[in-house]
């Protein structure tokens, strides 16, 4: 079936076959508009000239009894690459009007072409689509090449309007095999939240400005974003005047500056118009400091401060968004951990939701965590918000914080693990929008380390937001439901990881949920830290930036590309079976192979196919490999999303892997009625796949996270000891409650430590007497 979207390319030979037969039909008659007028007409411009080889294979088709001279004709065309559309010049040309008619009946009309609109997010919005014949002929809405899902009536319904909808419309028109377009219609959708006040249900055909750009204080060299937004139908236009001069290169609904100058401060509106109606914008003063380093005071009369006393009513945005996600839980020489797989799994579905470029990796040694944050930071630019959350053991001294990795010694020092406070720095160096660091983990005093660290000052940024799984000095822990594990942490931030509200306040609510939690009471609270002064929420929208490099772009890329998965592909072997080999990521670090025999000759018996000879560095055990479900291979998260019925395969720890991906795909069967057994074997080469493709396993203990650390005072995790006790607790009943709203936190909400001699050793099962429980158990794994 041909694209709908791009019928005149397509080939006549992918046409129906009953249009076929029917055009056959009517050019086989003998008259003077037969396929000898057509085979003369064509070979015209000499592109689809029929030899007389050819055309003597036409005529002898009338002595076969099912034979069509027209219909080979036809075939030979499309051969040459002749198109539908050409087809149809070339009956036109010899004036067959029942043949044209065939390609496209008369009487299909389309009056009513559906109309570009503006409108806010949650507004009703409708486009219309009208045909001569209707009720009778049929419709197909798409949106670009892709069908609109029940969008099969004349009007294309948006109840509400949604951010995604916005985009460009077509509607396809049927009856029998003729078919329409309509116009293209585009849907502008105006951010609610951006929007000043409620808009009405419906929107105004007039033109609204909705979205009133804001005024700024700058400094020299900053970037200039100023944002407009405007309802109406048609589509509104843009036009931006500074100081009453239309601006040359202000016609978009964004003005943009790279760098700003002084020559740059003054008053600018923007004006919004279409055929029908226009409205100006207000005013927005620009205020940009000359000279001085960013330190030095800036005067400004009392007319210029009264400009500021609301500033950016707007909605703040990243240039980016970007999260480290990290969980460590086979450790070589101290206890395993269990939640932090599906803690980090389940973080990634939701802030790539929220528009987060997100990479999660398992079990990750010391150089292979330092070149993670080297990565990581190397995304990082001017107003990108920065993530990093992280699972497994740590410990917190002196105020600075260390995550440990999986082949750290017993005991373990600073030396061995990741200052929290270096990462920090070092992404204050890119004059990030926000730095959120998330630390799952223990925050006890590693007495083992003794080592006295030199603190290096932080720079003042009112941009930090640290979430501690638990208090300074207490345990993080982890509940069991299920068969899976969850931290406690993760268990209350992922109900409301998707709020849009600031970030502190989002941390708040979960540290009032976390304080309703009979299971940890007294044991484990949330802690927040922050310097955040401005209403910045993980949900606010990306708006790359003008100004960014080539640079920052090929990095870009390179991340996207290392999140590319193999292609699926399919197998043929000489007995004349096929296999399907497909693939699918569980982590940025973690791939499932799967295979299935899709077709097994009748001679062929006992037909098996195994994945093996996977390079050394991956470590693959041969015993997990091949096996019926993905929860034999450890994949637990993934099994409802693989096809069933096939053989699969987890290779994780893909940093390790120095070379191309290969491996052998070895087919075993017998053929009937023999009893010797045969074996063909192809080997695959998927290059680097995912993660690996970022080399990160070649990384080195110098890395980005030098010893040196921040501010004592700053906040970190805590230590876990080697050997820990397994402790049991009740399951309390997850009451979620509205978070608080302060305007910026900079102190702790944690008000509980660990409660003295809180070891249960036996395991209370959950009733329904409690409510909603949390079903399951809670133990302390050594984080």
């Amino acid at each position: 079936m041909w694209d709908p979207l791009q019928l005149h390319l397509v080939n006549v030979n992918d046409l129906r076959e009953p249009l076929l037969k029917r055009v056959g039909e009517l050019l086989d008659q003998p008259n003077g508009k037969g396929w000898r007028k057509l085979a003369e007409i064509v070979g015209i411009g000499g592109r689809f000239k029929l030899s007389s080889l050819e055309l003597q294979q036409c005529s002898l088709k009338v002595m076969e009894a099912e034979g069509s001279p027209s219909r080979t004709l036809l075939r030979f065309l499309g051969d040459r690459g002749c198109t539908a559309k050409e087809l149809l010049d070339f009956l036109q040309a010899m004036g067959h009007t029942e043949a044209i008619y065939c390609l496209k009946p008369p009487g299909l009309k389309i009056f009513v072409q559906p109309e570009s609109v503006a409108a806010c997010a949650g507004q009703l919005v409708k486009l219309c689509c009208l045909a001569s014949g209707h009720p009778a002929v049929q419709y197909q809405w798409f949106k670009s090449k892709k069908e609109v899902p029940h969008g099969t009536a004349p009007e294309l319904l948006f109840h509400p309007l949604r951010v995604s909808d916005a985009g460009f419309y077509i509607c396809r028109v049927n009856k029998e095999t003729s078919f329409e377009f309509s116009h293209w219609a585009q849907v502008d959708v105006c951010e609610a939240d951006l929007v000043c006040g409620a808009p009405p249900a419906v929107p105004d055909p007039k033109v609204h400005i909705c979205i009133q750009p804001q005024p700024q204080r700058l400094q020299a060299g900053d970037p200039l974003v100023l944002q407009c937004g405007a309802t109406g139908k048609p589509l509104p236009r843009y036009q931006w005047f500074k100081d009453g001069l239309p601006l040359k290169d202000g016609t978009k609904k964004l003005y943009e500056i790279s760098r700003v100058r002084p020559e740059d401060e003054g008053t600018y509106r923007c004006r919004a118009f279409n055929e029908r109606d226009w409205e100006m914008s207000e005013e927005a003063r620009v205020l940009v400091a000359r000279g001085g380093s960013r330190g030095a005071a800036v005067e400004l009369t009392e007319e210029e401060v009264s400009g500021f006393t609301e500033p950016e009513r707007g909605r703040l945005f990243a240039t980016d968004k970007v999260a480290l996600l990290m969980g460590n839980m086979s450790y070589e020489r101290h206890s395993r951990l269990k939640a932090p797989m599906v803690d980090v799994y389940e973080l990634t579905n939701l802030l790539r939701q929220l528009d987060f470029k997100v990479v999660a990796l398992l079990d990750l040694t010391e150089a292979e965590m330092r070149s993670a944050v080297d990565q990581f930071l190397l995304l990082l630019d001017r107003g990108v918000y920065g993530l990093l959350y992280y699972a497994g053991h740590g410990y917190e001294n002196d105020g600075n914080s260390f995550m440990v990795p999986v082949d750290a010694p017993n005991p373990y020092r600073s030396d061995d693990c990741l200052c929290v406070q270096s990462i920090l720095r070092l992404m204050q160096e890119k004059e990030t929008g926000l730095n959120v660091f998330l630390l799952d983990m223990c925050r006890k005093r590693n007495e083992y380390d003794d080592t006295v660290l030199i603190p290096e000052a932080l720079r003042v940024t009112a941009n930090i937001v640290f979430g501690y799984a638990t208090c300074q000095g207490a345990e993080a822990f982890e509940i069991q439901h299920a068969g899976f594990s969850n931290g406690i942490f993760v268990r209350f931030l992922k109900e409301r990881l998707l709020e849009d509200k600031k970030i502190t306040v989002l941390l708040d609510g979960v540290a009032e949920d976390m304080g309703r939690c009979r299971l940890t009471r007294g044991k484990q609270a949330l802690e927040i830290r922050s310097s955040l002064s401005e209403r910045r929420t993980l949900a606010d929208p990306v708006r790359p930036a003008a100004c960014r490099s080539a640079e920052s772009a090929a990095r870009n890329l390179r991340w996207a590309r290392a999140h590319e998965l193999p292609e699926s592909a399919s197998l043929s072997f000489e007995c004349g079976a096929r296999l399907q080999l497909g693939f699918a990521a569980e982590f940025s670090n973690v791939l499932v192979v799967y295979t299935r025999i899709v077709h097994c000759p009748p001679d062929v018996v006992a037909c098996e196919a195994l994945v093996t000879d996977f390079p050394p560095d991956l470590q693959v055990d041969p015993k997990e490999t091949n096996k019926g479900t993905p929860e034999e291979t450890g994949s637990y998260l993934l099994s409802n999303e693989l096809p069933q019925h096939c053989l699969y395969t987890r290779l994780s720890a893909l940093q390790k892997l120095r070379e191309r991906l290969t491996f052998s795909v070895c087919l075993h069967y017998r053929y009937r009625g023999m009893d010797e057994p045969v074996q063909e074997t192809k080997t695959v080469d998927v290059g680097k796949p995912l993660i690996a493709r970022l080399g990160i396993g070649g990384g080195s203990r110098s890395g980005n996270c030098p010893r040196t650390c921040a501010l004592p005072h700053s906040p970190g995790h805590g230590f876990c000891r080697a050997v820990d006790e397994h402790r049991v607790l009740p399951p309390p009943p997850a009451s979620p409650v509205s978070g608080m709203q302060p305007a910026y936190r900079q102190y702790s909400v944690c008000s509980s430590q660990q409660a003295p001699g809180s070891t249960l050793n036996t395991p209370i099962e959950s009733t329904d007497d409690t409510g909603e429980e949390l079903a399951g158990v809670l133990t302390h794994n050594s984080r």
